[in-house]
């Protein structure tokens, strides 16, 4: 009997894609069932070794042993994750395993823990890619239905090997090289320390930042208010001050101008990390964590995109979606958006991951058991959803210009239109 082996990134996956494709026997470190064998990795369970690992010498931090170049790499299984790696390694081997399945998280670092462990073991086994944005049962069936060769995705491997290898050619060469010259441990990353360099450069710049005060004469009337320019010197406010006091105020001009202002786009990983910081002070990490948790219960799409757009077949979904949304957000009860799906439609700008909202599991589930991250980040999700569908804001900008005792005043108002097709 041929049988297909799928390899998961983390044991709950593994167990969402067994309970879709049958393989419902429970063995020690896998499931069984149906034609399939179902394990998983564990994160990364192999790894690129450490220095040492190529020369004794390495050990010890020394000047004159830098830089430090493998010609050939060697790859280390931490003592913790041996366990499952032989897990592995024997299902591969067994011969009624006739292919398997990489079913990691479906991007870069999904595929190198595949790659590697795929390699370790020493395995020639065809396999396939499974490819899909969301951890729903018929998302799961679908990408069973269309597995992609797995050397469709050599080079997405070959890039997060470069990205992996560059790390370790950055961090181990020129941290050792600062720690030995300024006599203290000083780590350096190829993200690392650019991003702290930003950091430095951006305090700086608040640091050196000279307040500048100044001043502004107010006139109004009717309950209408009207600003001068500022100044900076007190003197002249307040001789425009005692100037236009009791003066009579001459409207000189009106200007009415109609905008129109496009509804936001949906969201990719960096700019839902960028609004949960703003509005619930989460870090970039703990976004990606609640984001990735809110992935395997089947509740959101794929995080790791950097697309804001769905395909153009995603229309119907994205419908049931939006109207699936009214009963769980408490603020959406009564609201009338007509949403307009075209704007978010977009399959040229979609790669390999469509941008990230709420699955229909999550329609149907709701927040129940959710903790309050992850309460938070998914009404945050479920907003920009809503937001992106909806009819652009039309409105009215007036700007007048008064002129009194000489001087010229500037009142600005909006004034909301109704929602237009136009």
């Amino acid at each position: 009997m041929s049988i297909q082996l799928v390899i998961a990134e983390k044991p709950s996956v593994a167990r969402s894609i067994a309970g879709v494709i049958g393989a419902d026997q429970k063995r020690d470190g896998y499931m069984e069932g149906n034609g399939y064998l179902v394990s998983w990795c564990i994160g990364h369970l192999v790894s690129l070794a450490d220095a040492a690992a190529y020369d004794e010498r390495f050990k010890k931090w020394r000047y004159d042993d830098l830089p430090i170049l493998p010609q050939e790499w060697q790859y280390i299984i931490p003592a913790e994750k041996k366990g499952q790696f032989a897990v592995l390694r024997s299902l591969m081997e067994r011969p009624d395993v006739t292919g398997l399945v990489c079913a990691t998280d479906a991007g870069r670092e999904g595929e190198l823990i595949f790659r590697f462990v795929y390699q370790m073991a020493g395995c020639k086994k065809p396999f396939k890619r499974l490819w899909i944005s969301s951890m729903e049962d018929a998302a799961i069936r679908e990408g069973f239905a269309h597995l992609k060769p797995g050397a469709d995705y050599d080079n997405l491997y070959q890039s997060a090997l470069c990205r992996a290898q560059a790390d370790w050619l950055v961090g181990i060469n020129a941290t050792r090289l600062f720690s030995i010259l300024y006599h203290k441990t000083l780590t350096v990353g190829r993200v690392q320390t650019p991003t702290l360099n930003m950091l430095v450069d951006r305090e700086a710049k608040i640091s050196n930042f000279k307040k500048e005060k100044y001043h502004v004469v107010h006139i109004a009337a009717g309950g209408m208010e009207a600003a001068s320019d500022r100044f900076l010197n007190p003197d002249d406010a307040n001789a425009t001050k005692t100037a236009c006091a009791g003066a009579q105020a001459v409207c000189v001009s009106v200007k009415r101008e109609k905008k129109t202002e496009q509804p936001p786009r949906l969201y990719d990983l960096t700019t839902l990390q960028r609004e949960a910081n703003r509005l619930f002070g989460f870090t970039a990490k703990q976004t990606l964590d609640y984001t990735q948790q809110l992935y395997e219960k089947k509740l959101l799409t794929y995080p790791r995109t950097d697309s804001q757009y769905l395909t153009d077949d995603m229309q119907p979904t994205a419908e049931s979606i939006v109207s699936g949304l009214w009963p769980l957000l408490s603020f959406a009860a009564g609201l009338d958006i007509a949403p307009q799906f075209g704007r978010v439609l977009n399959s040229k700008k979609v790669s390999d991951h469509h941008a990230i909202i709420p699955t229909m599991e999550f329609v149907q589930k709701g927040f129940d058991g959710l903790t309050e991250g992850e309460k938070k980040l998914l009404s945050l999700v479920c907003c920009k959803l809503l937001c992106a569908v909806a009819a652009p804001h039309v409105y009215e900008a007036v700007t007048a210009t008064f002129t009194c005792a000489g001087n010229e005043f500037t009142a600005k108002g909006k004034t909301c239109l109704l929602y237009t097709s136009d």
